[in-house]
């Protein structure tokens, strides 16, 4: 599963081009099986509050972080919530995302759930 937290609809829009199985973030969401989390960067880099949360109850779970950012904002800051995510957690950085992303970033997304969520199993 990818659980996924979206503001301005970059995060929607590929998690819909993905076609993975996948739950948008709610407060007080609790999992209890591997998924990949998939947010994007707050600010000047900044880990979104709901992720933050959501976090401190989940990350055991969590096998690969994904952030959407804008490269515009600096490259020293462009998702900065992955790096902030790898760095509390150790949560490997799966991808970083420019804005919607391409084919090929959506490969390697698909190729990771694959191997680490679902064990090379066929969906």
């Amino acid at each position: 599963m990818i659980v996924f937290a979206s503001r301005t609809g970059n995060v929607r829009f590929i998690i819909n081009q993905l076609q993975l199985p996948n739950i948008e973030m709610t407060k007080g969401l609790k999992l209890t099986e591997p998924y990949l989390l998939f947010t994007y960067t707050d600010g000047l880099g900044t880990v979104p509050q709901i992720v933050e949360e959501f976090l401190q109850d989940n990350a055991e779970y969590c096998k690969g972080v994904i952030a959407s950012g804008n490269s515009n904002f600096g490259h020293h800051v462009f998702c900065g919530s992955a790096d902030k995510i790898n760095a509390a957690y150790q949560i490997p950085i799966v991808r970083k995302i420019e804005l919607r992303g391409f084919t090929h970033d959506y490969e390697a997304i698909r190729e990771y759930y694959q191997t680490v969520i679902k064990g090379g199993k066929t969906t």
